[in-house]
C-alpha cells in the first residue's frame, strides 16, 4: 500500500492532468526498485571544495570564473575533470555526479549539519550549538531503522569530531538516543600502532568481571566526552551493551586491524591519516557496517598547505591555487579512485554507495585573494557504486555552476537517495523528544538509479 504522504503527491500530480490508475501505478514502481546497498561510505569534504576546480569546470567562462586548471576527459562519455585529478578520470564510468545540489546556508556550521543530517537547521548560523532538538546524523537513523544483526557496529565515524569553533552538529544520535551513536575514534588509522583502546580489556580485567561489576563505563566514558553532549541521553543501556559484544567480537577486532593489509595496497590509498582512514573504511563494509563517516579533516583549513579541510578563501595572504594543487586535490586523486578501484576489484561496489561531499561549494567569481568564497546555491556531490548509474550526471547548472538550470537537488533530497538505495523508505518518520514524528527524507532521486 502507498503511505499517506505518497498518496498526497499523487493527488496532487492528478491536478496537472495525469490520471488516478497511472499515477498509483508509477508510485508503486518507484516503491518497487529494489535496494542494492548494503553500506554507505560518506566521505565528508569539511571546509567545502570548489565546484568549479573539479567535477563541473566551466572553460569558457570568463576568466574572473573559470578555474586555472584545465579540464580533461575521462572514461565516461562527456564527462571531464579537472587535470588534478587523471586517476580519477579513471574511474569516471563507475560515478554519478549531482551537480545542482543546493541550499542556503552561507556559515560551515549550519551547512554542515545539514549536510550531515540532511534536514535544514533552524538557522544560518556560525554559532549554531548542537542540541538534541536537531537532527541525527544519517547513520544513527539507518542503526535506529536497520540496526546490525551481528556483532558489528552499524555505524562508524572517525577520524574527527568536526568544529568550526565549536562542535558541528549531525555527527551523532541526538534525540535517538545514545544507543544509536556511532562507534567514534580520534585514533590515526595511519599511525604505525593504530588500535582502538575500545576493543581492547584492560590487563587483569576479564569479561565476567568486567559484566559483574560493569567497568565497561570506564571504557565508553571516553566515547561520551568525545562528543561532549549530556549524560542523560537516552540509550546508555543499549550502548553499554553493543559495547560488550564489540569487545568479545573477533570480527570486529580483524576488521580494525590495518596491519593485516599489504603493504602495496596500503601504499595504494597513501600513507596518511585521510588515506589509511578510506583504507579502514572499505574494511568496515567487507566486514558489515552499514554507514561509515570519514572526515577529511578536524578544521576547515584553507591557510597552508598539508593540512585542514577545503575552505580557501585566501586569508593570511595563502592562495588557493597554491595550496589545493599540493594538497586537497593530490590527496583526493589518490584515495576516492583507489577506494572505488578497489571497491570494484573486490566485487563490493555494486552494494557499497560511496558519497564524496562536502557543506557547500565555492563562489563562481575568483575573489580578490585569487580565491574563492562559500556558495551554497550549487555545487556537486559525488555518488558510486550501490545502485546508482555509472558514467551519469543529473541536473545541469548555468554557464557559471552559479545557479542550478535543471533538477535542483537539496540536501533532504540526497539522504532520501542514500536511504531509498539501502531500502528505508524516505517517507519513515521518527519521533523527537517531544514525540513528535519527524520524516526523514526529501524526494529519492530516480532517475539516479540504475
Amino acid at each position: 500500500m502507498l503511505n499517506r504522504r505518497a498518496m498526497l503527491r499523487v493527488g496532487g500530480a492528478g491536478m496537472l492532468g495525469m490520471s488516478m490508475p497511472k499515477l498509483i501505478r508509477a508510485a508503486e514502481q518507484t516503491r518497487q526498485i529494489k535496494p542494492k546497498a548494503k553500506s554507505v561510505i560518506f566521505l565528508f569534504q569539511w571546509g567545502g571544495p570548489s565546484q568549479l576546480d573539479t567535477f563541473d569546470m566551466k572553460p569558457n567562462a570568463p576568466a574572473a570564473v573559470r578555474s586555472p586548471y584545465r579540464p580533461i576527459a575521462s572514461s565516461a562519455d562527456g564527462i571531464e575533470v579537472c587535470e588534478l585529478l587523471p586517476n580519477m578520470a579513471k574511474q569516471m564510468h563507475h560515478v554519478s555526479l549531482i551537480r545542482t545540489m543546493t541550499h542556503k546556508m552561507k556559515n560551515h556550521a549550519s551547512a554542515g549539519y545539514y549536510a550531515l543530517s540532511g534536514h535544514e537547521p533552524p538557522s544560518d548560523d556560525q554559532r549554531l550549538r548542537d542540541s538534541l532538538d536537531l537532527f541525527p546524523a544519517y547513520g544513527s537513523v539507518v542503526d535506529h531503522l536497520l540496526p546490525s544483526d551481528s556483532s558489528m557496529p552499524s555505524f562508524v565515524s572517525y577520524p574527527h569530531v568536526i568544529r568550526d569553533g565549536s562542535i558541528v552538529p549531525g555527527q551523532h544520535a541526538s534525540f535517538l538516543g545514545k544507543g544509536h551513536d556511532p562507534l567514534l575514534f580520534l585514533e590515526d588509522p595511519n599511525d604505525k600502532n593504530f588500535q582502538l583502546p575500545e576493543l581492547s580489556l584492560p590487563d587483569g580485567l576479564s569479561i565476567d568481571r568486567l559484566h559483574r561489576r560493569r567497568e565497561m563505563q570506564q571504557l565508553v566514558d571516553r566515547q561520551m566526552r568525545l562528543m561532549e553532549h549530556s549524560g542523560e541521553a537516552r540509550g546508555f543501556d543499549q550502548y553499554y551493551e553493543r559495547a560488550i559484544s564489540m569487545l568479545t567480537s573477533d570480527n570486529v577486532r580483524k576488521a580494525f586491524d590495518l596491519s593485516a593489509e599489504p603493504t602495496a595496497v596500503r601504499e595504494a590509498y597513501g600513507r596518511t591519516s585521510y588515506g589509511q582512514s578510506c583504507l579502514l573504511a572499505r574494511r568496515l563494509v567487507e566486514s558489515g557496517v552499514k554507514f561509515v563517516t570519514v572526515y577529511f579533516s578536524n578544521s576547515i583549513g584553507g591557510r597552508r598547505v598539508g593540512q585542514g579541510g577545503w575552505d580557501t578563501h585566501g586569508f593570511d595572504n595563502t592562495r588557493m591555487y597554491k595550496i589545493v594543487d599540493k594538497y586537497q586535490m593530490p590527496l583526493t586523486d589518490q584515495t576516492l579512485p583507489t577506494l572505488i578501484d578497489d571497491l570494484h576489484q573486490r566485487g563490493l561496489l555494486e552494494e557499497t554507495l560511496v558519497v564524496w561531499m562536502g557543506e557547500f561549494g565555492r563562489t563562481p567569481e575568483i575573489n580578490k585573494n585569487v580565491s574563492r568564497d562559500h556558495w551554497p546555491q550549487c555545487y556537486t556531490a559525488l555518488l558510486a557504486g550501490g545502485g546508482v548509474k555509472g558514467g551519469y550526471v543529473h541536473g545541469k547548472s548555468d554557464e557559471r555552476a552559479k545557479f542550478p538550470l535543471e533538477k535542483a537537488v537539496k540536501p533532504e533530497d540526497l539522504a532520501a537517495t542514500m536511504y531509498q538505495l539501502l531500502g528505508i523508505d524516505p517517507n519513515t518518520e521518527i519521533y523527537d523528544r517531544d514525540n513528535r514524528p519527524l520524516i526523514i527524507g526529501g524526494r529519492p532521486l530516480y532517475d539516479v538509479m540504475a
